[in-house]
């Protein structure tokens, strides 16, 4: 094993190399100690104090093990308010837990045993015996929490803000990625200048190229003037590429090579144009677990996560929910609607998982303020389901026979096709109709339709 000191990172003792944080207060900091048990990393221990730990074969990783069984980024360690929790990043051999494989599982303290592939390392939770700084805002732009996770999450961002490298967001739809990117473009020294919004999965792969070096009038069929694509577009600002795990392969060697020379050649034209521009990258996959499974490119993903900052669902921190409803029913011209979000209210949300996070808080909330009451709980659960786990009897319809992620996929593509069937009726057959309707991008509305083969049934039209 390798200890996390030798690669940069803003977490722990490197907090030195960015401007320090103003009002920061010492908390409590988890540390872990992880010791070589049995199998080929090195006979020696090693005391990690970041946010997140990856473990895995390959040499960028905190912790390497030197093991064949083992994949390249094998599993992560992520810090958590009251302990550490680990995740499998789709390795190929799995990670087990005190003999239990796992994917995502809370780590048992005060000691376990985690084997991957023909290794097994002891982890040891060594506790609150080092500190940290946590800033005291409530908010980092439009960005707005009170937790732990939220409050050093905004201390990150504002040492991000202050440099000009290359970040990437990770976290899951609806978290505030895109709100991030803006607030730390408005930070920079680059504010001011342009920035520009490139959302991955909205464009067609036949464009994408287009999209973002621009080409030439004549470059290929329909290319009847001279485009200007958004990294020249973006020259002395700050681009901000969304969703970038949907980006194809073919695409990521171009974009790699845009990143590591700093120039980009328009599509018809043979000189290169050197670019000036700061990259801020965002996904809601595990670029680790694609890179595993071939999708995402090894030596871009390295070059986009120079720093890397993770985006907390809001299920990890729903002690921020009354805060966020306040700023919600404020930003509605509603803070006379505070009464309806009444003390049960408020214990039915706390139940709730919120796979969509503050865009689905955002929606129910506005939905409770238009209808001007919150439905009785029985009437509210198909919004805001309570969790299923510990219950004693699985729930009507449930078949524990099937996989989680099958029967899950399985639900969404019901409701996707649903929903689909009755915007297309409702807009006639005109997807750019629909599409606005259900607030949509037109070309991410042709893909769900082409997934669910529902161009042949119904007259589409653009306006």
């Amino acid at each position: 094993m390798t200890e996390a000191e030798d690669r940069p990172t803003l977490s722990g003792a490197h907090l030195h190399t960015v401007r320090q944080l103003a009002r920061a207060v010492a908390i409590p900091r988890l540390g872990l100690q992880l010791e070589r048990v049995a199998g080929r990393a090195e006979d020696r221990s090693v005391v990690l104090e970041g946010d997140t730990i990856r473990i895995g074969s390959h040499p960028s990783n905190d912790v390497v093990i030197d093991d064949a069984m083992v994949s390249r980024f094998h599993c992560s360690l992520r810090r958590g308010d009251s302990g550490w929790v680990l995740t499998d990043t789709g390795s190929l051999n799995g990670t087990l837990v005190d003999g239990v494989r796992v994917r995502d599982a809370d780590l048992p303290r005060p000691s376990c045993r985690i084997s991957l592939g023909d290794s097994v390392l002891c982890a040891r939770d060594l506790g609150s015996e080092a500190l940290a700084e946590l800033v005291t805002w409530s908010s980092f732009g439009e960005l707005h929490g009170e937790s732990m996770a939220m409050r050093r999450m905004f201390g990150v961002l504002d040492r991000v803000a202050q440099s000009d490298s290359t970040v990437l967001l990770q976290g899951e739809s609806g978290t505030g990625k895109e709100l991030a990117a803006t607030e730390i473009a408005r930070r920079g020294h680059r504010a001011g200048r342009p920035f520009m919004i490139v959302d991955c999965s909205a464009i067609s792969p036949s464009l994408i190229e287009s999209e973002l070096f621009g080409h030439a009038k004549g470059a290929f069929t329909g290319a009847d003037r001279l485009r200007i694509g958004a990294f020249e577009a973006a020259s002395g600002g700050t681009i901000f590429l969304d969703e970038v795990g949907e980006m194809p392969l073919e695409m990521q060697p171009k974009l790699l090579r845009a990143l590591e020379a700093r120039e980009i050649r328009r599509t018809g034209e043979n000189d290169p144009r050197k670019i000036d521009v700061r990259v801020i990258a965002a996904t809601n996959r595990s670029l680790e677990r694609e890179v595993n499974r071939g999708r995402f490119r090894e030596d871009l993903f390295f070059r986009l996560s120079v720093v890397t900052v993770r985006m907390p669902p809001l299920r990890e921190r729903l002690d921020d929910l009354e805060l966020l409803i306040r700023v919600m029913l404020g930003s509605l011209n509603a803070e006379d609607s505070a009464h309806l979000f009444t003390p049960d209210v408020l214990a039915d949300m706390r139940a709730h998982d919120w796979p969509g996070n503050v865009r689905e808080l955002r929606n129910f909330v506005e939905r409770t303020v238009v209808l001007d009451q919150v439905a009785p709980a029985s009437q509210r659960q198909s919004s805001l389901p309570p969790p299923t786990a510990g219950a004693a009897q699985p729930s009507p319809g449930v078949d524990l026979s099937v996989p989680f992620r099958v029967a899950k996929e399985d639900v969404v593509a019901e409701f996707e096709r649903g929903y689909l069937k009755a915007l297309l009726e409702w807009a006639s057959g005109n997807v750019s109709k629909a599409a606005r309707r259900a607030k949509m991008d037109r070309m991410y509305l042709y893909r769900l339709l082409q997934r669910h083969d529902l161009r042949g049934g119904s007259r589409i039209e653009d306006d």
